[in-house]
């Protein structure tokens, strides 16, 4: 900040703010602050993402501190007259505490930022992710120097492996252990490779981890993986490698030790199975992304079968500050097997999402409701937890008060993965949700073995008859077998794992595939099959909500009285359910739909305690 400058305003730059029109409100602000004659006081300053993407656009004035979020272009007058002129916060786009809608102008103080420990995701919505100076003003690259300068490759890797880092965006093997194997294994030619990872917010933390990796095993040569449908990635890893090469950061001779590293990036395809490590390394070589059989570590033949360190982005933005402050301060936060912090994109059903970091050991509940802010919808409650994407495992909410760690979340049948975490209420069916996962699997499969490509075909015709009312007997152990099958001879990680969502389902939401295949009965009305929506006449409040959303006009009724529902042309599409906010729209099994209005009355009434879910003990 200049002399002259009093305020900055830090404009997030993030893919969904970008999409949201931030530039435009960047355009507007410069506009609003010429008008005001602040030009010379008030400094506009792209950052990295915030994390806070479903309330984007958003942005921060500092040092006041003050956050803003939902913004439009007609908002910036007023901000530009409330805030920056005349000195109060604009306490209409300032945060809004859930309940009881108290205004939390200052970001330190609302939940979903104070509750965060960041290390990964250091200088998030502070410094422009494309300015490299800026970064280098926050201690970047003295890690870089001190590896490069300091260290011998032995020390580097043992520094790596007593933090216990482990990586971040699969099973978890350590850092230390593959750096150390890649560094033994003798080779004219080593490589070092970046898989993808949501790391646009910081490009410059994930160069300096993979030079000090390069140094660490040998390595001269280096790839980023980054999917084509992401421009903004690709452009922001572009330019910062441009950057660093014009600095003497890469290329040849770096800090006039001798040590060379050419980067670049590589823009795979969209394809789900180009993230698995072995994959990847076919698509850099040209090939099909298809993985291949594990005989033999990445790091000892891997890229054109040289030595490989494969690592996640995140993994690497971990190991400068490991190198600066050592491996005690790593552990200083986490567990004991599982040191650190983690970055998640908290999704679904709570109040706050977007990508958090907080340390490993941390409770699925703190991370729900603390930072999340809990179940949106009044009244819901939670159901479930997925971790690690369309092939993670999904885990019941009796599982809230559990620290997240490697070693539990795989006791309970989940992984880490890619820290992606879709929180879901009671309104969810599990059937549905693993007929999803298995879908995106079943699709995502490159086709090469068997089990995975013929396997999950069939798990989801089986998935697709129960969830349509055509389940029998004898098909969820049938789906067990099949899955057990697929995950013991796969032959990537990615088909071992692609039945976890349906296996944990079962295991915890048994019942639910009963009530399917025996009572053609789905709780939730997710499965529109298996579900009749009945009005109870004793708690509607007659207010039209249902009947102005019914896109079938099958709900008739009088304003402030009950409203009732017709059988015959209702297409059980859930919109009324839904919309209700009375909780007065019931779900009934779908051999409700010729029965009598006094049938459904008694029905009703007793279906309460069949669909209570959350009062069903995990085993």
């Amino acid at each position: 900040m200049g002399e002259k400058i009093r305020a900055n305003v830090m404009v997030c730059s993030g893919t969904g703010c970008i999409s949201g029109g931030n530039l435009k409100i960047k355009a507007a602000l410069e506009d609003e602050i010429e008008k005001k004659g602040l030009k010379e006081e008030i400094e506009i300053i792209m950052t990295g993402c915030y994390g806070y993407c479903p309330q984007g656009p958003v942005m921060s004035v500092q040092p006041d501190g003050i956050f803003y979020q939902s913004l439009t272009i007609e908002d910036i007058p007023k901000i530009v007259e409330e805030h920056l002129l005349k000195g109060r916060p604009y306490d209409k786009l300032v945060f809004k505490e859930p309940e009881k809608r108290i205004a939390i102008p200052l970001m330190g103080e609302i939940p979903f930022f104070k509750h965060q420990v960041l290390r990964v995701l250091r200088g998030k919505g502070i410094i422009d992710p494309e300015d490299l100076e800026e970064y280098i003003a926050r201690d970047g690259f003295r890690a870089a120097a001190k590896a490069i300068t300091q260290m011998t490759p032995e020390e580097i890797v043992e520094v790596v492996k007593v933090s216990g880092l482990r990586g971040r965006g699969g099973a978890g093997f350590p850092t230390g252990v593959k750096w150390e194997i890649a560094l033994k294994t003798q080779s004219d030619v080593k490589y070092v490779v970046g898989n993808r990872a949501i790391m646009e917010l910081n490009p410059y933390a994930v160069i300096e981890g993979m030079i000090i990796c390069a140094k660490a095993i040998g390595a001269q040569k280096g790839y980023i993986y980054v999917r084509s449908e992401y421009p903004l990635w690709v452009k922001r890893f572009q330019t910062a490698i441009t950057k660093c090469n014009e600095a003497g950061l890469l290329g040849e001779n770096i800090f006039d030790t001798g040590f060379n590293l050419d980067l670049e990036v590589y823009q795979g395809p969209s394809e789900f199975i180009s993230g698995e490590a072995t994959a990847l390394l076919n698509d850099i070589e040209g090939k099909r992304g298809m993985p291949r059989p594990k005989l033999w570590r990445s790091s000892v033949k891997g890229l054109w079968g040289k030595p490989t360190v494969t690592n996640n982005l995140e993994t690497f933005a971990n190991i400068a500050p490991i190198i600066l402050n050592g491996a005690d301060w790593f552990r200083s936060v986490g567990t004991e097997q599982s040191p650190g912090t983690k970055v998640f994109t908290l999704s679904g059903a709570t109040f706050n999402t977007g990508l958090v970091e907080v340390p490993l050991g941390t409770t699925f509940k703190k991370i729900i409701y603390d930072i999340g802010g809990g179940i949106k919808v009044r009244k819901r409650k939670l159901k479930a937890i997925q971790l690690g994407g369309s092939s993670g495992g999904i885990i019941p909410a009796a599982f809230v008060d559990m620290p997240v760690t490697y070693e539990d979340l795989l006791k309970a049948g989940a992984i880490m993965g890619s820290g992606l975490a879709v929180v879901m209420d009671d309104r969810t069916c599990m059937v549905n949700v693993a007929k999803f996962s298995v879908e995106v699997c079943a699709d995502e499969s490159c086709g090469k073995c068997v089990p995975c490509r013929v396997g999950n075909r069939i798990l989801l015709d089986i998935l697709t008859d129960i969830a349509e009312g055509r389940g029998r007997e004898g098909d969820i152990e049938l789906l067990e077998d099949i899955s057990h099958d697929i995950v013991g001879t796969s032959l990537c990680g990615f088909g071992k794992l692609a039945p976890s969502p349906l296996l944990t389902t079962i295991k915890y939401f048994r019942n639910e595939y009963e009530a399917h295949i025996k009572d053609k009965w789905c709780f939730t009305g997710a499965c529109r099959e298996l579900a009749t929506f009945y009005i109870d006449e004793k708690i509607c409040k007659g207010c039209g909500m249902c009947l102005k959303a019914c896109p079938a006009k099958a709900i008739f009724g009088e304003k402030k009285k009950p409203h009732k529902i017709m059988q015959d042309i209702c297409l059980h599409c859930k919109t009324c359910y839904d919309t209700c906010k009375f909780y007065s729209i019931k779900v009934l099994p779908a051999t409700a739909r010729e029965a009598s209005e006094e049938e459904l009355k008694e029905l009703a009434a007793v279906v309460g305690a069949r669909a209570g879910l959350e009062k069903e003990e995990v085993k």
